[in-house]
């Protein structure tokens, strides 16, 4: 599905950006030019952004050990 119309970035390609590193809105538009048109996208954008950063964070680890 196309998230930015103006520069036709596809949810796809943002939630490939983020597996590749991207952590934010401003490094996005810096590599896809996500958001640099009108604007409309940039809410849902971030959206997208925070939820494959929660689906690819991995548990803390368990520093609980027995002594």
């Amino acid at each position: 599905m196309y998230v930015c119309i103006c520069k036709a970035v596809s949810d796809g390609e943002i939630k490939s950006a983020v597996a590749e590193g991207v952590t934010d809105l401003e490094s996005l538009s810096e590599k896809l030019g996500v958001g640099t048109g009108c604007g409309t996208c940039r809410e849902f954008t971030h959206e997208i952004i925070q939820q494959e950063l929660s689906r690819n964070s991995l548990p803390a680890a368990d520093l609980s050990y027995a002594v």
